[in-house]
């Protein structure tokens, strides 16, 4: 540093994607001074938390929604690619471990199967279909495909018992999936981060961002709780990232970059059952997905989970999808009328208008009564009893709203996106699912995007936490095996056979 009054980076938000980026900025480039800026009173609270998200190492074993059926025909190159970039995730956090910079890998991470359930003819069909593509991909070899419902019994008794005995029902099984808890993950991350010198300020919200004539970038924060209350202050950074979930949006439209101008977010509000009764966790052990509703957003897929969260065990079924205008779950109704602006208002008025069957099934969630929406759960537990099971608000998700790129429109689009002025100086993240599943990979393309004169000499750096980057490990079976089990050693978790 030139100027102790200028950190290196400065990132915005204490959750997953900020952690995950501290941890790799001071990899390759240790000696940089990085300030971590979080609005609440600790970090991870928001979309990180462990109740927030349904805790799926998103690897696309078990989502359909990444394995769309066009014209007849299945599409796997998103569940290829999805599953390329959590390879990535797993070396990155295994190299942690050996090193000791992340302790005690079951507090994040654990071994659950991901299993996808369909009933119906015609949908067990797809199913099959599915599963003949994927099975030849070397990162999804040792899948397994059921219509017996006495091997769907031994694999997932829940979704079998109390079932009509001639429904058609088929499903698949990968062993080794995982459910990760990534509150706790984010948590070791900025620990580690701090035990390296980066500073966190907690209780601090960005209120605007502008960048000097010499490049360097003015963040104006101000105190939210505590004796220092409503005091504001001034950080200076070289480089800014804008790791704050929903709350993204807003933050780069502040900071004027022209590269924001157009996009848009599409709040989503969802709800989960929720049981803590051993009994009842004893007879489900997998994260179950199955098909959407009609009109449902991608990430209202429903699906059972086996959560670990400190160490325990619970179910989690859902997301119910409602909808508000806030960006983030401790947010503002104001948040969605405050990111209106004239280059994004045709955005919006074109995804409602294209969009009138994701309109229907908000207005039939938001009327639901919980009653009702329990309904949805005997289709993957039949014997499931009301009393067990309670509704608990999951966290705030905000999808991408832009021009289609691929011609006239506009699109609500699924995943997340990498926003990045020209010069590099700044970069934000918008969207949700995969999210914090691929946070390794998508921080890596930012270092290509934001730091590309610096790449070749971060490369042997990267290599030591991962060490077949730039390799497709589904090219390579051998070395897909290799990775998956090594991986899997160092993490606790379920080997590849």
């Amino acid at each position: 540093m030139t100027n102790a009054n200028v950190y290196d980076a400065v990132l915005i938000g204490g959750g997953a994607m900020s952690a995950t980026l501290a941890a790799l900025l001071l990899e390759v480039e240790p000696d940089w001074s990085i300030k971590i800026i979080e609005r609440l009173d600790d970090v991870s609270q928001e979309s990180s938390g462990p109740w927030n998200n349904a805790g799926t190492g998103h690897s696309a074993l078990c989502e359909l929604n990444y394995t769309p059926e066009k014209n007849g025909e299945i599409d796997i190159s998103k569940a290829l690619s999805v599953n390329e970039q959590f390879q990535v995730s797993r070396q990155f956090w295994a190299s942690l471990v050996e090193r000791g910079d992340l302790s005690t890998p079951s507090d994040f991470i654990n071994l659950v199967p991901h299993m996808t359930y369909v009933n119906g003819a015609e949908n067990v069909e797809f199913l099959r279909r599915r599963y003949d593509l994927l099975r030849e991909q070397p990162l999804f070899s040792g899948m397994e495909f059921s219509t017996d419902p006495a091997e769907i019994f031994d694999w997932a008794p829940a979704l079998v018992v109390g079932r009509p005995k001639d429904e058609q029902i088929a499903v698949t099984r990968a062993e080794h999936g995982t459910d990760v808890d990534f509150g706790a993950l984010s948590r070791k991350l900025i620990q580690s981060a701090i035990d390296r010198g980066a500073v966190v300020r907690l209780g601090t919200e960005v209120t605007d961002l502008r960048q000097r004539p010499d490049g360097i970038w003015q963040v104006a924060t101000q105190v939210r709780s505590g004796a220092e209350k409503g005091r504001r202050n001034v950080t200076q950074g070289r480089f800014v990232f804008v790791g704050a979930g929903g709350g993204a949006l807003p933050l780069l439209q502040k900071s004027g970059i022209d590269e924001i101008k157009g996009y848009g977010g599409f709040p989503i509000s969802g709800e989960f059952f929720r049981t803590d009764n051993p009994e009842v966790v004893a007879r489900h052990q997998a994260k179950v997905y199955a098909m959407p509703p009609v009109g449902a957003p991608p990430m209202s897929t429903p699906h059972l989970d086996t959560r670990v969260v400190n160490g325990k065990k619970s179910l989690m079924f859902g997301p119910y999808a409602g909808f508000n205008t806030r960006y983030l779950k401790q947010g503002s109704l104001a948040d969605m009328f405050k990111a209106l602006r004239f280059d994004n208002i045709p955005t919006y008025l074109g995804v409602g208008a294209t969009n009138l069957d994701l309109v229907s099934y908000l207005a039939g969630q938001l009327l639901a009564s919980p009653d009702k929406k329990f309904e949805q759960l005997y289709g993957f537990f039949p014997e499931a009893e009301r009393e067990d099971w309670r509704l608990i608000t999951a966290g705030q998700r905000v999808q991408v709203m832009k021009k289609n790129p691929a011609g006239k429109g506009y699109t609500l689009q699924l995943g997340t996106e990498l926003v990045a002025k020209g010069d590099g100086s700044i970069a934000g993240l918008l969207g949700a699912s995969p999210g914090a599943s691929v946070a390794p990979q998508i921080m890596l393309d930012l270092f290509k995007q934001c730091f590309p004169d610096k790449i070749a000499e971060w490369e042997p750096k990267i290599k030591q936490l991962i060490p077949t980057y730039g390799t497709s490990l589904n090219d390579n079976p051998a070395l897909a095996k290799s990775v998956q089990n090594s991986t899997a050693e160092i993490l606790g978790i379920g080997k590849v056979d």
